[in-house]
């Protein structure tokens, strides 16, 4: 199910909140969402590819680090002699069919921002359609017997066969209040998302979260055996700097950024040693405008401070004239990288090569 983004209420995340009246409030509707949510995902699919497609989504709204988990097992899987792929649906995208994505000449108005940030790294197809995608990518490639599609997002999409699936998890925030949206920020049901995941990537913090916490019983008191899945596995991750970020250090930062978890980045910032003088958010995929644009110029100029935004930002900057191309000119990406210990690496590898090779095997 597709994920209007919407500003994310405290009491999603706040343990203090998780008891207020608003979620008790909005329970009725969240059991319509869930309800709806469930009955879509025990559809047969439309489309199953002769490729094996490996999802990487996450348990709720907002953002968990799909996309650089996407990019991590794209390399993973190069190394090992695979032909990976992306297929995502372009969230922001002009509407029309498949299409490849222009590494060097397409926009963010194109085929989205994320699109480009997966294009610098693997081939990329974008479609709204999930199995409209995989077909297309079967008919451009009809004999590629080492292609794997790495599907960004969908894990609650019925409409692709799917070999492989990773739930992201964002490791400070977890599941939140474990109610399903607007009452909180799952998708669907803990109780019907879990026996779609193969393995759980969680991306940061410091806890070290088992089986049992993230599909513990919700909130809403529904009961939930997880010990039937109790074998897949939870690999740890981090989210650190592709590149030198000395630079941070030299003089104060004004940071920007329009992506589903801010707060991770600016916590990033402030770990790199970074002096924030302040920080201006917008909502995920926001399309800056030029009067934005030239607002966050003047306002970094007053202080003589660095724009500093992360990749997914500055991409979507690319190709604009005028004042939007004047601050992409001006800003400085953070670019990051998901990285995992050698055991988790290989684990998290290990399951997704099992689903391809079996899926190989039935093809």
């Amino acid at each position: 199910m597709n994920v209007v983004p919407v500003a994310e209420p405290r009491w999603w995340y706040d343990p203090e909140l998780a008891g207020s009246s608003a979620p008790r409030l909005l329970a009725p509707v969240s059991w319509v969402w869930g309800q709806v949510a469930a009955a879509r995902l025990r559809g047969a699919p439309d489309f199953r590819s002769r490729y094996p497609v490996v999802c990487v989504g996450n348990f709720t709204a907002g953002g968990t680090g799909k996309t650089p988990l996407t990019i991590a097992l794209g390399n993973g899987l190069r190394e090992l002699g695979y032909e990976p792929l992306a297929l995502t649906r372009g969230y922001g995208a002009r509407k029309g069919p498949p299409r490849w994505v222009d590494a060097s000449g397409a926009t963010a108005d194109d085929v989205g921002d994320e699109a480009l940030l997966l294009a610098r790294t693997m081939p990329v197809v974008v479609s709204a359609d999930r199995a409209a995608g995989a077909a297309f990518i079967e008919a451009e490639r009809p004999a590629a017997p080492r292609t794997v599609i790495l599907m960004d997002d969908g894990l609650q999409n019925p409409t692709l066969a799917k070999d492989v699936a990773i739930a992201v998890v964002d490791g400070r925030r977890g599941i939140g209040n474990g109610r399903v949206i607007p009452a909180g920020p799952l998708r669907a049901r803990m109780a019907d998302q879990w026996p779609l995941v193969d393995a759980v990537v969680v991306n940061g913090g410091a806890r070290d979260w088992t089986v049992a916490d993230l599909a513990r019983p919700p909130a809403d008191g529904n009961p939930l055996n997880f010990l039937d899945r109790a074998q897949v596995p939870v690999v740890r991750a981090t989210m650190l700097p592709s590149s030198d970020t000395a630079w941070l250090r030299e003089r104060p930062v004004f940071a920007y950024c329009g992506i589903g978890n801010p707060a991770r980045f600016y916590d990033l910032l402030q770990e790199l040693g970074a002096e924030a003088l302040e920080t201006r958010t917008f909502s995920d995929h926001h399309p800056f405008t030029e009067r934005e644009a030239a607002e966050l110029i003047e306002l970094a100029g007053r202080t003589g401070a660095t724009l500093v935004t992360t990749e997914k930002d500055w991409v979507r900057l690319s190709g604009l004239g005028g004042v939007r191309g004047d601050l992409k000119a001006k800003s400085r990406p953070l670019p990051v990288a998901l990285a995992f210990d050698v055991k988790g690496q290989k684990t998290l590898l290990d399951v997704v090569c099992a689903g391809i090779e079996e899926r190989t095997q039935k093809a």
